[in-house]
């Protein structure tokens, strides 16, 4: 599957609602610990990996996979060795 440009992507999450969209480029090895946000977020791994744990769960993300948080859910981010791209939906 082909992942959609950022301009697609855009399109399509400002018609759901969302009021920012961003790419976001993570670097190597990055780690989130614990944290919120005040909004929810529609996101789609573009490159890289990443691991999102909230709820219990850990879940590994790789290019293609999609991931909903709603805001205020308590939430860690890892990313990959090869650093990681997203592109993130925001609605405030």
């Amino acid at each position: 599957m082909t992942p959609p440009t950022f301009a697609a992507f855009e399109t399509d999450k400002r018609a759901a609602g969302f009021d920012e969209i961003l790419e976001r480029r993570w670097a190597p090895n990055t780690v989130l610990a614990t944290h919120t946000h005040p909004f929810d977020v529609d996101a789609l791994v573009i490159e890289g990996e990443m691991w999102l744990t909230h709820s219990g769960q850990t879940r590994h993300l790789r290019p293609g996979d999609r991931f909903t948080l709603a805001r205020e859910v308590p939430h860690d981010e890892r990313y990959g060795e090869q650093g990681t791209v997203v592109f993130a939906a925001r609605r405030h």
